[in-house]
């Protein structure tokens, strides 16, 4: 085969050459577009046709992560960060500083460090490309490696210096952005308005990790002639974000707070259609309203409420959440304590009938119940059940439920109870899904110490098991609904 190979003239090299250049650029630009920018550069060295084509890519992905060693270690060591960015800076150079270029670039995603003086030769780069007309959109993420834990307020300051100060270098960056991720930045409060709302005509995704204000700062967006559909924040030490203007916002993304009280307000968000709250509370967060925190909202079409295991941090409401949740189509409620009653849920789909697909998740992990700390008095009250002692409350709509999956499944008395009183209620269920925790934890798994068994046992694997628990929900209870078991599958 080597021989035949080497041949200049051999009929399989034609063939294979031929189906090369019978692509069109359409097609070649098309296969281009799904690999990395690195990749795509590379294939300039097949041949005089392939030359030119990374030139023609319509959209340019060049981000700075694919530049670091495999696997990426955090904290990434300075001197590869710097190596990084010179390779950035290469690719950049490459792709924008070609006077002959005549294509222009539907979207540009760029993703650097605020490090050594390469952001000085990035950006009037960038700048240019877009003055000229080249670049017509930006997706821009300011990262940094350091974790939230052991960034300081030095450290948050110096990052926010160091953003402001490449926005003010080149302003017309700010004209074409679309999208922005922050990480570790600490703004002055009123810089924060002025930079993403004044200033950012066209944002419309927003990502912001670790960053704030000051420390338990309250985040007042008013912006009318905004354009953000997507607001993400992640790990913030911002006391709330009170949205009391964003019109077009359509999905908001909240991932860890740390002040001890509800994290947001609404004033107007009539576009909101998408919300999730997730926190992995302790004893000092106090719980609060959830209908007081969506007012203001009438548009919800997907909740997401994750308790990562920990305590519940809303208070017990039923009637209360109907007003926001007219169109409430998709709900998910996961982290669930598996020792906790499942009940309370039930409460949401009587507030809101509306809800088609219904997903709660038990959590049951062994890499957070260490040994020692099972026994002591804090973790005794953190995992206590919660008392919700609900006025019984009834919809007079019928439900329009026709999913119910349970993510966890054990053979547990408050499972039994949650799933057949769902079905006893739901006339048009048409499938209860029972399934194993989606994907293996970590964290778990790096335990030295043995694995506990699973409280309430493992997840039913065996057909005759599965038969018999069948049986159990459908003991006197009506429902042509379909019972399916779903277990994890790694592919």
């Amino acid at each position: 085969m080597t021989q035949v190979a080497d041949e200049p003239h051999c009929p399989w090299q034609a063939q294979h050459e031929d189906r090369l250049s019978e692509l069109t650029d359409d097609i070649i630009l098309s296969i281009l577009m799904r690999v990395d920018t690195t990749t795509a550069t590379r294939t300039s060295v097949l041949s005089k046709r392939w030359r030119n084509l990374p030139q023609l890519l319509p959209e340019l992905n060049l981000r700075v992560w694919d530049f670091l060693p495999i696997p990426r270690l955090e904290p990434v060591e300075a001197h590869k960060m710097d190596q990084a960015m010179t390779c950035l800076a290469k690719a950049t150079r490459s792709f924008l500083a070609d006077p002959s270029r005549k294509s222009s670039v539907t979207r540009l995603s760029l993703q650097l460090y605020m490090t050594g003086g390469h952001v000085c030769e990035i950006g009037p780069l960038v700048h240019g490309a877009i003055d000229c007309g080249v670049v017509k959109e930006l997706n821009l993420s300011i990262v940094d490696d350091k974790e939230p834990s052991i960034c300081s307020h030095e450290d948050m300051l110096h990052q926010a210096q160091a953003v402001n100060g490449f926005f003010t270098a080149y302003p017309c960056v700010l004209r074409c952005l679309t999208t922005l991720l922050l990480h570790n930045v600490r703004f002055a409060e009123w810089d924060i308005n002025h930079l993403l709302f004044d200033c950012c005509n066209q944002l419309r995704h927003l990502t912001l990790e670790n960053c704030d204000a000051g420390d338990f700062s309250v985040w007042q967006i008013n912006a009318p002639n905004s354009k953000l559909r997507i607001l993400e924040v992640w790990m913030s030490c911002l006391k709330r974000v009170e949205v009391l203007c964003l019109p077009k916002l359509e999905r908001l993304h909240w991932d860890e707070w740390f002040r001890f009280e509800s994290p947001l307000r609404f004033g107007s968000a009539p576009s909101l259609k998408e919300l999730a709250l997730i926190c992995g509370a302790t004893l000092d967060h106090e719980v609060f309203s959830l209908s007081e925190v969506v007012r203001g909202t009438t548009n919800i079409h997907t909740l997401t409420l994750d308790f990562q295991g920990e305590r519940l941090w809303i208070q017990p409401e039923g009637r209360q959440l109907c007003p926001a949740f007219q169109k409430l189509r998709k709900l998910y409620i996961w982290g669930i304590f598996v020792e906790f009653d499942l009940l309370w849920t039930i409460n949401f789909l009587e507030a809101a009938p509306s809800i088609e697909i219904f997903s709660a998740q038990v959590f049951d992990h062994a890499c957070q119940d260490d040994e020692e700390v099972r026994t002591t008095e804090l973790y005794e009250a953190q995992k206590t059940k919660p008392q919700w002692n609900i006025p019984k409350f009834t919809s007079s709509k019928p439900w329009q439920l026709k999913e119910l999956e349970l993510v966890g499944f054990r053979p547990l008395e408050q499972q039994f109870l949650f799933v057949r009183s769902v079905m006893e209620r739901a006339a048009n269920l048409k499938a209860v899904l029972l399934k194993e925790d989606d994907e293996p934890c970590q964290d778990c798994e790096r335990l030295s110490r043995p694995h506990p068994p699973p409280i309430g046992g493992f997840f039913p694997r065996d057909k005759d098991e599965q038969e018999t628990i069948v049986k159990q929900l459908r003991d006197g209870v009506w429902s042509s609904a379909r019972i399916i078991f779903s277990k994890y599958c790694n592919s």
